[in-house]
Parts: C-alpha cells; sequence; structure tokens
C-alpha cells in the first residue's frame, strides 16, 4: 500500500473498520460512553459555579451541602463510565488485532516460495507482532479517546457560550493558534513515525538474521564489523525516534504556554468585569479557568493520542500491504480423492526464478510407479528446483508435469503435497519435543506409530536414549544434534506420513556412515512400492537406482543405469563418477 501524505488516510481507517463488525454492541457501547463522558464532563465546574455564587459568597449551608453531594456524584459517574470506556475500548483493540493476527498469518503461510526469496524474516516478523500489535492503540489510546475529547470540546465550547459569550471569545481567540500548531504537528509526526517503523524493521532484521548465523559470524572474525554495522543501523534508530521527541519538544511548551495566556486573560477580563459590577460573578471566572483547561488539555492529549494513531496507521498501512500482496500458488484444482500411484511425467518443463533467466531448459523424464529415480549434477544444475516445482512451491514458464497422467495444477494443493514426502539436506526442527517434529501436530499419526516407525529404520535406541525420549525437546532448530542425528528425525517424520512420492534432496551428503547406513536401510524398506527421486551427491548412494538422470546446466544430458552410464565414454555421469571415487581414494 502507498503512503499517502495525508495527516489520517481514511480509506484505511475503514479498512480497519471492517473488523470491528463482529463487535458492534462493544463498539456501539465504547462511543455512547464517550458520550456520556462529554456531558459529565461540563457538569462539575457549572456545579462549582452554582456552589460559588448561591451558597459560598452568600453563605447558604443547606445549598452548599447540596451541591457538594452532587458534585460527589457526578465525580461517581464519571469514574465509572471512564472505567467502562477503558476497558471495552482496550478489549476490542485486542480482539480485533487477534482477528487480524489470524488473518494475516493465514496468509503469509500460504505464500509461494518467491515471496520469502525476497523477503526479509525479520521484516516480516515485524509486521506480524510489533506492527499488528501497534494496531490496537487505535482503539484503546487513539480513536475512541480522541472522539471523546472532540466531544467534550464540542460541548465545553457550546455551555460557554451559554454562561458568558465575551469569556467564551477571549479563549476562543487561542483556539485559532493550537490548531494551526496542532495540525502542522501531525503531518510532521506522520512523516516522523513512518521513518520510526522503518528502522524498527531494519534493527529487527539485522539482529535477527545475526543471531541465526551466529556460527557464521565467529568462525569468520566478522564479530567486529557486524558490531560496527549494528552501531550504525542503531544510531539511525535513534535518530528517528529523536526526531519524533524534537516535535514533541515544540509542541508541547507553546499548548501549554497558549492555555496559560487563555486563563491570564481570563482573570484579568473577569476580575475587572467583577469589580465594575458587570454581570460576570467570580463563580463564573471560576468555572471558565476549568472550562479554559479542560478545553486546551484535549488540544494537547489529542495531539499526543494523534501520535499514537498515527503509529497505528502506519502499522496498519503495513500490515494491509502484506494481506494486499498477491503471491500465493493458485488452488484451483478439482482432484481431491485421486488415489496417486506414482507416475510422474515431466514433459518439455521450462522455468525461471527471475523472468529472462532460465535454470530449467525444457527437460522431459518419466518415473514409473515404484520406481527409484536418481538425479545427479554439479551445484546450480537444477536438481532441487526439479523438487520444488513437482511440489508447486514456484510455477513453471512452460510444458506440463503431471502426476498419474493429471497435470499437477489439477490437484488441490492439499492432496498433492500430502502424497509427496521430503527430506532435505539442512533439517528444519522447530523448538519443541521430538514427537511433534516428527508428527507435526498431525492428529492422523499416533505416537505408537511414530515409535514403531523408528524401530523399522533403527531411530528408537537413539531417540529413548535421550531425556524424555520422544518429549526431548530439540531446541531452536535442533541445534544439540549432530547433523545426522537431526536427519535422522526428519527421514522419521517422511517415513510415517507413508508417502506415494519420496523425495531425498542430498539427504545423505553431509552425515557421518553410521547415519547414512541407518538411512540406506529406511530408504531400501520406505522405497519398496513407492516412486521415489533421489538427488544425491554421493554417486555411491545411488548405484543400485533403476533410472539416473544426469543434469547439466538447466538440462538433462544422459540418462540410464549406473552401468549404462558408465559405458558411456567421456560421459558426464562417468566423469563425475571417477572425480569423485578418486577423492574418496585420496582421503
Amino acid at each position: 500500500m502507498k503512503t499517502t501524505g495525508n495527516a489520517f488516510d481514511f480509506g484505511l481507517f475503514r479498512r480497519l473498520m471492517v473488523f470491528t463488525k463482529p463487535y458492534r454492541l462493544v463498539f456501539y457501547f465504547v462511543a455512547f460512553a464517550a458520550i456520556v463522558m462529554s456531558g459529565l464532563a461540563i457538569l462539575r465546574p457549572y456545579l462549582l459555579t452554582l456552589a460559588i455564587d448561591e451558597s459560598i459568597i452568600p453563605k447558604q449551608w443547606d445549598s452548599f451541602m447540596y451541591y457538594v453531594i452532587a458534585m460527589a456524584v457526578v465525580l461517581i459517574l464519571e469514574v465509572v463510565f471512564q472505567l467502562a470506556f477503558i476497558f471495552y475500548a482496550n478489549w476490542l483493540g485486542q480482539s480485533v488485532i487477534r482477528d487480524l493476527r489470524i488473518k494475516l498469518f493465514n496468509r503469509m503461510i500460504h505464500f509461494k516460495m518467491k515471496y520469502y526469496d525476497k523477503s526479509a524474516v525479520g521484516r516480516l516478523t515485524t509486521r506480524a507482532v510489533n506492527d499488528v500489535e501497534t494496531i490496537s492503540s487505535i482503539f484503546s489510546e487513539g480513536l475512541f479517546m480522541i472522539i471523546s475529547d472532540l466531544l467534550k470540546m464540542v460541548v465545553i465550547a457550546a455551555f460557554m457560550l451559554t454562561q458568558s459569550w465575551r469569556l467564551s471569545l477571549i479563549v476562543f481567540l487561542i483556539l485559532p493558534f493550537i490548531i494551526y500548531a496542532t495540525r502542522v504537528f501531525q503531518k510532521a509526526m506522520k512523516a516522523a513515525f513512518e521513518e520510526v517503523r522503518n528502522q524498527v524493521a531494519n534493527l529487527n532484521s539485522f539482529v535477527q538474521e545475526r543471531l541465526t548465523g551466529m556460527k557464521i559470524v565467529q568462525i569468520f572474525n566478522r564479530e567486529k564489523t557486524e558490531y560496527e554495522r549494528f552501531q550504525q543501523i542503531n544510531k539511525t534508530h535513534r535518530k528517528a525516534w529523536i526526531r519524533t521527541v524534537w516535535y514533541n519538544s515544540i509542541f508541547f511548551p507553546i499548548a501549554e504556554i497558549s492555555g496559560s495566556v487563555a486563563t491570564g486573560l481570563i482573570v484579568w477580563y473577569g476580575g475587572l468585569n467583577v469589580i465594575g459590577g458587570g454581570v460576570i460573578t467570580l463563580g463564573i471566572i471560576t468555572a471558565f479557568i476549568h472550562y479554559a483547561e479542560m478545553l486546551f488539555r484535549p488540544l494537547r492529549q489529542i495531539a499526543d493520542k494523534f501520535n499514537t494513531l498515527q503509529m497505528g496507521m502506519v502499522a496498519a498501512n503495513r500490515v494491509f500491504g502484506i494481506l494486499d500482496t498477491e503471491a500465493k500458488i493458485p488452488d484451483n484444482g478439482t482432484v481431491t480423492d485421486h488415489a496417486i500411484e506414482g507416475v510422474i511425467e515431466f514433459d518439455n518443463v521450462r522455468f525461471s526464478y527471475t523472468p529472462g533467466e532460465e535454470v530449467i531448459k525444457g527437460i522431459s523424464f518419466t518415473a514409473n510407479k515404484g520406481e527409484n529415480i536418481a538425479i545427479v549434477g554439479s551445484t546450480g544444475a537444477g536438481k532441487t528446483t526439479i523438487i520444488n516445482l513437482l511440489n508447486r512451491f514456484y510455477e513453471i514458464d512452460s510444458g506440463e508435469i503431471r502426476i498419474d497422467n493429471i497435470p499437477i495444477e489439477s490437484y488441490k494443493l492439499e492432496t498433492l503435497r500430502k502424497q509427496i514426502a521430503v527430506v532435505l539436506q539442512d533439517v528444519f526442527l522447530f523448538a519443541d519435543s521430538i514427537l511433534t517434529n516428527i508428527t507435526l501436530n498431525n492428529p492422523d499419526i499416533s505416537r505408537e506409530e511414530v515409535i514403531k516407525a523408528a524401530k523399522e529404520i533403527g531411530v528408537h535406541d537413539f531417540i529413548i536414549s535421550l531425556p524424555n525420549g520422544y518429549d526431548y525437546n530439540v531446541k531452536e532448530r535442533g541445534s544439540m544434534f549432530s547433523s545426522g542425528q537431526r536427519q535422522l528425525i526428519s527421514f522419521l517424520r517422511a517415513y510415517v506420513t507413508k508417502p506415494h512420492i519420496l523425495i531425498l534432496d542430498e539427504a545423505t551428503s553431509s552425515i557421518d556412515t553410521y547415519s547414512e547406513e541407518l538411512i540406506q536401510t529406511a530408504t531400501d524398506k520406505i522405497t519398496q512400492g513407492r516412486t521415489s527421486i533421489i538427488i544425491a551427491h554421493r554417486l555411491a548412494t545411488i548405484k543400485r537406482a533403476d533410472k539416473i538422470i544426469v543434469m547439466d546446466g538447466g538440462k538433462i544430458v544422459e540418462q540410464g543405469t549406473h552401468d549404462q552410464l558408465l559405458a558411456i565414454e567421456n560421459g558426464v555421469y562417468r566423469n563425475l563418477y571417477e572425480i569423485q571415487f578418486m577423492e574418496e581414494a585420496a582421503d
């Protein structure tokens, strides 16, 4: 969404108000409480006027106690309505951001991978956590508070005119200066808070990335460099906040002085009128001092609350920017109940991450049901991209990918991905129990099934050796485990889903021999009767594959069995195998 130069974006505000519809009764009550509070605001000064003029000066005890009791009742009513107003305004704000955060997260988890390729995780975290929380202040401290203050000002101004138009005119002459200063202040603060939110996002993104990659920072001795970069980012963040402090430092003294000037003029003119025997009374002068303060105080508070409102609107602008992003893989398929057999066909498929830069250049191959297909090639040949396309993480540029002779676009995404299990080289584990990392909270996978599967592939002994066994918390990203142990858990995660298509993406490239033997045993079990695609760097693991596809530069250059490919003079596969064999022999 584009940020406008206006002090307030009513279009954005209307979109936000849509989220209050489920809570209309609370919304109306808060508005009603604001109206009542504005009416009660004028009663205490008015009762004070009557108490001074009709009881204190003429020394009427009975009527004085009546006014004291009346003021006490009004005060109690103000407290009750203010309590209800603050509580339900905050309740409404928290309810709205709960719904908004759910909608935002649901939107983000359905974005295609291309979106995350170009988006910083720290910024997205800021949008989902900090910015959404800031939006709640629109309701708790901004919108309704401003409405309440504006109503008070209107009611007070109207009532002042009925009491003394001369004193009212004195007060009203000061108002334009404060209103103009407030307007300038609001516009300046909008730009300032936009910059603040930008710098907060930059800071979050930087810190999150460095903490995640701390091992790299320390391995390459970049502590000093990263510290200096953090200092610069933090300095820019501080500068953005200082700008808002500077505007506040200018505005609030001006507003305070204006209020003091108005009070002085009321005392001066009113005092002269009382001394001269005019119509203005001592009670009216006292009341007008309170009225002027009640009139100017909301203006100062409105400016402060408008800051809060502006921050909320800036945050809302950013959140709606994500909600308006069209980055979902189209899920228009109708096939939901097809029992996938596992016949995979790539037909002249072309794909590019960046327009005009193809990484897959017209490849075609077939994997029949139950076949074990291996894909090999140098780094950047396009091996992993094939897996991304098969799972529809990205959309192909042209050609067609079919499963059981049905284009993958015809399957519902959930149906398609439910039938495909993937084991990646870089295993991601959540900061949760081993059991949860295996089942991913799938209610269809029981604890007993997990234990049975773990025993079948030889992982059970390793898991029960840990404190709490299957309930052991792996901590963030499974950092306490070796790469081989993480890989075994990931393999078990794929195994328990009983997939029709299994994909191993460099699953054995960075693990020890013992773990590789366990995975090889598990692979033999799980691939029986299932179509398997193995992307391998270590060619020794794919000798028994039914078919080996050799890729180079985004194209398929050779296909065949291990023996067939070795028989090709100067073949790509033969060269790769001989180089790797010599490296292993040298080790």
